[in-house]
């Protein structure tokens, strides 16, 4: 009978690594030797060095040992991106082996690039499976080409949330247990999985949409921006299709904004707080010599540079609040209190401006669950909107009032008002509309951060405006006794308190966030 002589004795892939290590470990280790022993030589020959015969082979056997350990850690240190590479091949290749399959997300090849030569193993494999596995029509060829060429990322999901098809735009990659998933940054408690999961229990049809959803975080390579639509039927052989429609052009130019306002902000924490420490040292030595006036001075400065602090820390924060809510730490407090720590400088502000500002804020009031320097840095940011956009001698009202499980605070003005298209884009990053641009200096950001900050305290933010009449901006904070058992079963923070909604909610010249 004959034999297949290309089948006898065949090497095997996953054997490679081990004799390439030993052959490695041998040429190395013998050139070491070697050169040891004729450096050794060479010494004794030209008299740098003279030893006994017994002490000439212990010094060659102690540096050549010297040499081989420094041999054994380097190759096995160095030849590691070699070593997964080639147990990937092995894995992919259907050979059979035990070793576990090599892990691209280590931190060394995220950093050195190796992940992606990695990667790449896996995603051609998988690719080529699904060539040489599931043979298709004509029709189904076609249909694959045409969805491949659309930039439109499309994803679909089995009934166990499985990924049985996507595209070449679909932001998705190769896990280490050889799964495809979808890479995706969703807010937390408001992602892909948690809404399917509520579908697989409650419908029998969904319908889903997200915007602003990246696929890397802020200042990683080949970071994209979607807008995502999802539709889901359940028990369908395609249960659920996804579709991404990448908006990075559009998006980004915001992004880039936003993280550079947020660098400045970084850069100034640290002068700030060399300011702080200072004022701090001013009132500690000199408090018991200072006048009465200038103590009360020290002690604006000192809470304003704080406040100043809290600011920034407010900006850097809203530079991630596309992904999250902001953290925040909510305690008991009276509204009346947390007007007090901006008083002084609105009233000089409002003065300056010759403008008159009144509050209506009754002690009464039951308290609320609040940072206070965050919701006084939405008061303030109201407050300055409104009296910059107000009439010359105008008047600016601050009032807060109770509603069910809720305290309202609301900054009205009679200035300028706005249009109603106005009014739909205002807490947009960024976002100042033509006629703002040309009469006030702004950067667009101070509505979007207010909304950051109140969203996170689980109230929403409501702009009312009739052109050439005024404005109304209102927001709601919780009161404190609705909320206190979530909050110390929390830690107070204010993560038991936000609840993901639809979106804003749109309707006419009313706009609530």
């Amino acid at each position: 009978m004959a034999v297949d002589e290309s089948t006898v004795d065949k090497p095997l892939m996953r054997d490679y690594w081990g004799k390439f290590r030993k052959r490695t470990y041998i040429v190395i280790t013998s050139a070491q030797c070697t050169l040891v022993l004729l450096c050794l030589v060479a010494l004794e020959l030209t008299g740098i060095m003279s030893v006994g015969i017994v002490w000439f082979f212990v010094i060659a056997f102690l540096m050549a040992a010297i040499f081989n350990a420094v041999t054994v850690t380097l190759i096995h240190l160095l030849g590691r991106p070699f070593r997964d590479l080639v147990q990937a091949i092995v894995l992919v290749s259907g050979e059979p082996s035990s070793v576990a399959p090599p892990n691209p997300n280590i931190h060394e090849y995220d950093r050195d690039g190796f992940k992606d030569i990695l990667q790449t193993v896996y995603e051609l494999a998988a690719a080529q499976s699904k060539i040489t596995d599931e043979p298709k029509s004509e029709l189904d060829s076609a249909v694959t080409t045409g969805l491949d060429m659309t930039k439109t990322g499309i994803i679909i999901l089995d009934k166990d949330h499985k990924i049985v098809y996507h595209n070449q735009h679909a932001p998705v990659h190769t896990d280490t247990d050889d799964d495809t998933v979808i890479d995706l940054v969703f807010p937390e408690d408001d992602d892909l999985t948690s809404w399917l999961e509520k579908n697989d229990k409650n419908k029998l049809t969904a319908e889903r949409k997200w915007t602003r959803i990246a696929n890397k975080l802020p200042g990683e390579k080949d970071r994209r921006v979607f807008d995502i639509a999802a539709s889901f039927k359940k028990n369908s052989e395609a249960e659920t299709v996804i579709t991404l429609f990448d908006q990075t052009e559009a998006y980004m130019p915001e992004e880039d904004e936003l993280d550079f306002i947020a660098f400045a902000a970084h850069e100034l924490r640290g002068p700030i707080t060399v300011i702080r420490g200072y004022l701090d040292v001013i009132a500690d030595e000199l408090g018991p010599v200072m006048e009465q006036d200038q103590a009360e001075l020290m002690k604006r400065l000192i809470v304003t540079s704080n406040r100043l602090s809290s600011y920034v820390n407010n900006i850097l924060n809203a530079s991630r609040y596309d992904r999250r809510h902001l953290k925040l730490h909510l305690t008991e407090e009276t509204v009346t209190h947390i007007y007090e720590t901006i008083a002084d400088d609105m009233q000089l502000r409002a003065s300056s401006q010759n403008r008159l500002l009144v509050t209506e804020i009754s002690e009464e009031l039951p308290t609320v669950a609040a940072d206070t320097a965050a919701v006084g840095e939405v008061l303030g940011n109201l407050i300055d909107n409104a009296i910059k956009y107000s009439n010359e001698g105008g008047l600016v009202q601050v009032v807060a009032k109770p509603i069910p499980g809720f305290i309202e605070i609301s900054v009205i003005d009679r200035g300028i008002g706005m249009p109603t298209s106005i009014i739909p884009n205002l807490f947009h990053k960024f976002y100042r509309s033509h006629r703002s641009r040309e009469t006030v200096a702004g950067t667009g950001i101070g509505l979007y951060i207010c909304k950051a900050i109140v969203s996170s305290h689980g109230g929403i933010i409501t702009a009312r405006s009739v052109e050439n009449e005024g404005s109304t901006f209102s927001f709601t904070l919780p009161i404190y006794d609705t909320v206190a058992d979530k909050l110390k079963s929390g830690d107070n923070n204010n993560k038991s308190l936000i609840e993901h909604g639809s979106g804003w909610i749109r309707n006419h010249s009313l706009y609530r966030g």
